[in-house]
């Protein structure tokens, strides 16, 4: 005998698949998306409350500080000074072409520091941040929580957010701010060295225009950003891994989502602090 399939055919099961289609849509992206957002924002705000509480009543772990910041820095400056390096030599050529075509190579190191340090180096120290250190955060806190290892702290009553959040978020604002610095450092030598050696241009004009456009507020604009930018991968990267599921395939979506999380916050969080800053301060701006 034939089997009869007992779904009903028509409207009625047509608009039932889609009513179901949409109720599971919606728990799979909006709600799901809220409820990220929402627990990355307990999460930070837990963090940053233990580590100045712990800092305060002397019970932060500094030696776990010290091992998460050597290894966030062994592994993010090789990468940032390779990307650094051809970024700044990139906005020289663009910048050189377009002085001589006005007529105003004298201002190109001007235009070169302002790209540099205003833009270029938090937004290229905080990508390689997500991209090298974010992941390998979510990683290392996903495969724990897979095994249930931070099940097993909480058990014995050891607080996650203490043991293993607030050393690495301590441990990437530190390393972020380093890494700005000295993505600075070697955007000002890569495009000083390319304007002056390759195109001819004169190292005091460069040097004397450098300084005089690329300010005092630009710096700590470029350090503000510098630590948020820390906070949000830290803080991103640590929800992911904590958030893992699913066995090894779960912590390898954790990593990849903590690292695209990371680098669409980043470029949002680097406009609005921007435009913040032209609006506050407009005299600062050139």
């Amino acid at each position: 005998m034939t089997a009869v399939d007992p779904t009903p055919a028509g409207p009625e099961s047509a608009r039932g698949e889609i009513a179901n289609w949409s109720k599971g849509y919606a728990n799979r992206h909006p709600r799901a998306a809220l409820r990220t957002v929402g627990g990355q924002f307990v999460l930070g705000v837990r963090g940053c409350q233990y580590l100045v509480l712990d800092i305060v009543r002397g019970r932060f772990p500094f030696k776990e500080f010290v091992e998460q910041a050597t290894f966030m820095a062994r592994t993010a400056v090789v990468p940032t000074l390779f990307v650094t390096v051809p970024i700044a030599v990139t906005l020289s050529i663009q910048f050189g072409l377009l002085a001589g075509q006005l007529g105003a190579t004298s201002m190109a190191g001007a235009a070169n520091g302002l790209a540099v340090i205003r833009q270029g180096a938090p937004l290229v120290a905080a990508i390689l941040m997500a991209a090298a250190v974010g992941s390998a955060i979510s990683a290392d806190l996903g495969s724990r929580t897979i095994r249930e290892e931070t099940a097993a702290m909480e058990v014995m009553g050891v607080s996650v957010i203490r043991r293993l959040v607030v050393p690495r978020l301590a441990a990437s604002v530190v390393v972020a701010i380093a890494l700005t610095g000295f993505t600075c450092f070697i955007g000002f030598l890569a495009g000083y060295a390319f304007t002056v050696m390759l195109q001819g241009g004169t190292p005091g004009s460069y040097t004397s225009t450098f300084s005089s456009f690329a300010t005092v507020d630009d710096l700590i604009l470029t350090l503000i950003k510098a630590t948020i930018f820390g906070v949000i991968v830290a803080i991103v990267s640590c929800y992911k891994g904590l958030d893992a599921e699913g066995g090894a395939s779960g912590v390898a979506n954790s990593v990849n989502a903590a690292v695209v999380q990371s680098i669409l916050l980043l470029m949002v969080v680097n406009v609005v602090l921007s435009q913040m800053y032209l609006i506050l301060f407009p005299k600062a701006s050139f």
